[in-house]
């Protein structure tokens, strides 16, 4: 797998920050977001947002590109998403054999801004790189992304303050 310079990781963060954005700007989605590169590391292969509680954008992104992509293909390619997948999602990603992870901020994260016990989104307290580590095959995993932490994270308090009102 290539690896992935500062230069495209930056722009594939601010892809996928731009995309949580236009997810609540304009469709009025939860802050979730995700997108796809090809093994170029530039190339968007294809993104989604969070659509539910239980589809949410790293799994359905997942599950269309195993659908669209051969296995040896989507071992070299890198998933980017706002937030730290679930182990639902990482399971998901494992099992399309995506070969890399970048997320920008930790599920601890999302957990301290949104309080425990909050319906909206219950947190597992279960990091996506120990859901790796049962696996038999490597995912890559680079994050959280500090720079573009805190981005993610004030862009996401817009959706969970009016979640609260």
């Amino acid at each position: 797998m290539a690896p992935l310079t500062d230069e495209q990781l930056s722009a594939a963060a601010a892809a996928c920050l731009e995309l949580q954005k236009t997810g609540q700007d304009i469709h009025s989605k939860r802050p979730f977001a995700a997108l796809l590169l090809a093994p170029d590391n530039t190339t968007v292969l294809m993104s989604s947002q969070s659509l539910s509680h239980v589809r949410h954008a790293e799994t359905e992104l997942a599950r269309n590109a195993a659908e669209n992509y051969a296995w040896d293909y989507l071992a070299q390619t890198t998933l980017v998403s706002t937030w730290e997948p679930c182990a639902m999602c990482a399971g998901t990603m494992y099992w399309a054999n995506i070969g890399r992870l970048v997320y920008l901020a930790s599920e601890k994260t999302l957990q301290g801004m949104i309080g425990k016990g909050n319906t909206e989104n219950l947190t597992l307290d279960l990091p996506c790189r120990n859901v790796f580590a049962n696996g038999q095959t490597e995912v890559e995993v680079i994050g959280p992304v500090r720079e573009w932490e805190a981005k993610v994270v004030e862009d996401a308090q817009r959706y969970w303050e009016k979640a609260k009102k």
